[in-house]
């Protein structure tokens, strides 16, 4: 049946559906956000060090998105999924190594910025990242199944994340990217959230109790409605604290985006076909608003020196 569908199917737009290139954002935004505001509080930054957690990011993001199709093809929760690389490729122990040496080969760069430092510590931190991306899907955990995802999500490629970049520049930690890392946090799992407005039939086939199947579409989107709004109210409060710079209320402008996204959502949330696309709406707030929460840090450096 597989093979049928994937040959009445465009290639191309199945394989970019599968890649997800516009979903790498997710790893690019949490090391820019904690590099950044380095050097908005130091006025250093180690542009090799940068590049190379970057290239890593995207490389164990790599890992995490072919693991959780292998995981995924095991449960059969993708058997209606076209563009799943392992029902493209049709060979799940090719997708399983393939991943496994995108993780190796992220792992060599932050060990390279280990050695680099002579300090272990974002290892460390990167290794607990992985161990939250695997527990997601990876059996026997599966806690993406229990509806857990989200928080997951939100400290692997929030907290976590953002606090090892920043420390990769500093070899230190710091309240302002601390702070940052809940915006970023909550901006990712939104993208994860989006995702299971129109597989809530197949999830609940499969027995995956993801938040939608728990909360129900329409009450779901009311959640992603003040979770988007939050990432708003939470800036404002961290100015006011004088935890983050006047300058972060840049962020407003990334507002056209979530009420595209909060709108679309309310409009079809209980409409797969049509809903299906929300993820990448939310990808596109993730990015934009993450880019002008970063340019603020920076022109809040400019400013101040």
């Amino acid at each position: 049946m597989v093979t049928t569908r994937l040959t009445n199917s465009p290639n191309k737009k199945l394989w970019l559906a599968a890649i997800k290139p516009p979903m790498y954002s997710v790893a690019i935004m949490p090391i820019l956000t904690g590099s950044v505001i380095a050097f908005s509080e130091t006025n250093q930054f180690n542009i090799s060090i940068f590049l190379l957690f970057l290239i890593s990011a995207i490389l164990i993001l790599a890992w995490e998105n072919l693991s959780n199709d292998v995981f995924d093809s095991e449960t059969g929760i993708d058997q209606n999924k076209a563009h799943s690389v392992v029902n493209l490729t049709g060979n799940k122990s090719f997708v399983f190594w393939l991943g496994n040496l995108c993780l190796g080969s992220g792992i060599l760069g932050i060990l390279a910025i280990t050695q680099w430092q002579q300090d272990p510590t974002v290892l460390g931190i990167i290794l607990l990242c992985c161990l939250l991306g695997y527990i997601y899907q990876g059996p026997p955990f599966r806690l993406g199944y229990q509806g857990l995802g989200e928080i997951l999500c939100f400290f692997a490629f929030g907290p976590l994340a953002v606090a090892a970049a920043y420390y990769s520049q500093t070899q230190t930690f710091s309240q302002s990217s601390l702070a940052a890392s809940i915006i970023i946090g909550i901006t990712t799992s939104i993208i994860l959230f989006c995702s299971h407005f129109h597989q809530a039939e197949d999830d609940l086939a499969a027995g995956k109790r993801s938040p939608i199947v728990r909360l129900g579409t329409a009450l779901g989107s009311q959640v992603l409605t003040w979770s988007t709004y939050s990432v708003y109210l939470f800036t404002v409060l961290f100015v006011l604290l004088k935890i983050y710079p006047v300058a972060t209320l840049l962020i407003f402008a990334s507002l056209p985006f979530a009420l595209k996204l909060i709108n679309h959502v309310r409009t079809f949330h209980d409409q797969p076909e049509k809903v299906s696309n929300c993820k990448f709406l939310a990808v596109n707030f993730h990015f934009v608003s993450g880019v002008l929460f970063a340019i603020a840090f920076v022109i809040s450096s400019l400013t101040t020196t």
